[in-house]
């Protein structure tokens, strides 16, 4: 039923008896409603005249539990595994907090996270002057890292810029000291390592809370009005670099084959040199052994020795020479060639000698015999 239907005692929602006044409440009553209502929850009182003093430190009391409330969740933060912070209260140094969840003074208090872990890189490059009076770009950088968080924050103004200003500062006086074909050629390494000693000197005094990593040589050229005469000079001294690479390798080839072949050849030596002896001692034993005999029959053991020695000679020869005894005719027998012969084979030797020997035996009238003949193979004792 609405409120203002017959019958409903002509009350409305906002307590207008009657019905008459149709506006909105009185807004002083609608707070002091809402006062009695939390005064009565506090203990107070619902009613006189101090529920407006009540309503009014209610108030109060809310909003200073809200600000507390506000201000303590405002105090977390959180530092993140690789950092550390900085806590500065009321702008001084007060100390140094670990990773992890932490809370501040709000207003009082300000933290500065450093990152300790992350490697940092720092590029350096220019036109720079060198000891003979020639103009090089070098380009060269450095990785670092942050060690000390203070230091870092408070020693300088900024610690990476400085510490490019002492980049900067170390290579030109590292290339000023140094001639141009070392920084282009073979003395790169020598030029990296002064740099980072050079420049670990010069950042030592500021307490940077920095420490060098290492320090990487990217590049070095000449300027490009002269590029092109330094690439053949470089190229000239790689070229007489892999020479000399290449001769070292060929003269340790050929030294272990020489000293091979010295080796064999002594152990040759040494083996002819037994063979020789051995051969000279066994002459001499067989020489001991025929004196005797000799002594005893030298007219028969001379004889026997010609005839050894002569088959020994004829066994290695192909060729047959037959001198008939009283005659001037020597008979020449080309085993070789007949051998050679393939239409008559063994046929037309055994045919081919006796003939060729009767000639040379009608002509004479004599067999040729190796005793009593007067040739110069005769005298075999001579």
């Amino acid at each position: 039923m609405a409120w203002n239907e017959p019958g409903n005692n002509e009350k409305d929602p906002w307590k207008n008896k009657g019905g008459k006044n149709q506006g909105p409440p009185d807004l002083d009553d609608l707070l002091k409603d809402i006062g009695n209502k939390f005064g009565g929850i506090f203990g107070g009182n619902k009613s006189g005249g101090g529920s407006g003093k009540s309503f009014s430190s209610i108030g109060i009391m809310v909003v200073l539990v809200i600000a507390i409330l506000a201000y303590a969740f405002a105090g977390f933060f959180t530092i993140k595994e690789a950092e550390k912070g900085i806590v500065l209260r009321f702008g001084q140094y007060a100390g140094t907090v670990e990773p992890g969840l932490r809370w501040k003074w709000t207003f009082a208090e300000r933290i500065i996270p450093v990152d300790m872990q992350t490697t940092r890189n720092l590029p350096s490059s220019g036109f720079m002057l060198t000891k003979d009076e020639n103009v090089v770009r070098v380009e060269m950088e450095i990785q670092y890292r942050v060690v000390d968080a203070r230091n870092y924050i408070f020693s300088v103004t900024n610690a990476d810029e400085s510490l490019s200003e002492s980049l900067d500062s170390a290579l030109r006086y590292v290339v000023g000291h140094a001639n141009m074909d070392d920084i282009l050629t073979s003395g790169r390494e020598a030029v990296r390592q002064a740099v980072w000693k050079e420049l670990e000197k010069i950042i030592e005094p500021y307490n940077l809370g920095l420490i060098i990593v290492d320090v990487n040589f990217k590049d070095a050229r000449p300027p490009e009005e002269v590029k092109d005469a330094f690439d053949d000079a470089i190229s000239a001294q790689e070229d007489e670099v892999r020479f000399l690479r290449e001769a070292e390798a060929y003269a340790r080839g050929i030294e272990p084959r020489a000293r091979g072949r010295v080796k064999r050849l002594e152990q040759e030596a040494l083996a002819y040199k037994a063979q020789i002896l051995l051969d000279a001692e066994g002459d001499v034993a067989r020489f001991n052994k025929l004196l005797p005999e000799y002594q005893a029959a030298p007219e028969v053991t001379r004889q026997r020795m010609y005839l050894t020695s002569m088959e020994k000679v004829y066994s290695n020869t192909s060729k047959v020479m037959v001198d008939v005894d009283g005659g001037n005719n020597m008979i020449y027998l080309p085993l070789d060639k007949i051998m050679q012969q393939q239409s008559g084979g063994q046929r037309t030797i055994q045919q081919s000698a006796p003939t060729t020997i009767n000639q040379s035996s009608n002509s004479n009238n004599t067999a040729p015999t190796l005793s009593g003949r007067n040739d110069r193979f005769n005298n075999g004792r001579d």
